[in-house]
């Protein structure tokens, strides 16, 4: 666990910091609306950080489904996901606080799978460029930690699921469980369930989940961006 005594929580209006304000609603957690934090204004996180001094960020807030959003609106997936990463961070490393930030196991080629942390990056979409562009800041501060997570919310929000693609499937509220064990962590982790069709992962909870096929073609998303967890599961056993 971690002596952390005030967190700040960003994107608890989101849908994983939706599950984890529900579970971790305490005074040792800050939950600031997009009112009180503008990530997007350096002037408003550095007036927030004087005022509440958190020491440890929790960085969730970011811009994601539906991802044609990140082709249609670039300046606004920019702005959100990248300048607002990059004003947390220098604020941040003003006030000698730790970031934990949230990225996606899409930064990944998606080919051959088994990525581990130190594998060579290739963004499959503008949605996962969005997310390595705030990465690219993070790894500047030493005092943080990249999280490449692939969760999803339970229960599956799809009636079909694609049968040849392959990743790492987990639900929100087993992170929410995990996540405090990492907060002394630094560098990158990845996370997310064992390696499996979403297929077969879906039907374990839902036996009316009708399979599909992913078409190889298809250019936003590839058949197998599933990662090596081995460093996450030597943690949290």
């Amino acid at each position: 666990m971690s002596n952390y005594r005030k967190i700040l929580f960003t994107g608890a209006s989101g849908r994983f910091g939706s599950v984890f304000r529900k579970i971790n609603f305490n005074k040792k957690y800050l939950y600031p609306t997009k009112k009180v934090l503008n990530i997007c204004n350096i002037h408003s996180v550095k007036k927030y950080f004087k005022k509440h001094k958190p020491d440890l960020v929790v960085h969730c807030a970011a811009l994601s489904r539906p991802m044609d959003v990140h082709e249609k609106k670039i300046s606004k997936s920019i702005q959100v996901n990248i300048v607002g990463t990059s004003n947390l961070v220098c604020i941040c490393e003003l006030f000698k606080t730790k970031i934990i930030y949230f990225s996606t196991n899409y930064v990944y080629p998606g080919k051959e799978g088994n990525y581990n942390e130190d594998s060579p990056l290739k963004p499959l979409n503008n949605y996962a460029w969005s997310k390595l562009g705030g990465e690219a800041a993070v790894q500047m501060y030493k005092n943080s930690l990249i999280l490449r997570v692939c969760m999803t919310e339970k229960p599956f929000i799809h009636k079909f699921a694609y049968k040849n693609l392959i990743t790492n499937f987990i639900f929100q509220e087993e992170i929410v469980k995990i996540l405090p064990r990492l907060y002394s962590k630094k560098g990158i982790i990845n996370i997310g369930g064992k390696p499996q069709s979403v297929f077969k992962f879906a039907r374990k909870y839902d036996t009316k989940i009708k399979g599909n096929l992913l078409k190889k073609k298809n250019k936003t998303i590839k058949i197998n961006n599933s990662m090596n967890i081995r460093k996450f599961n030597k943690i949290i056993k």
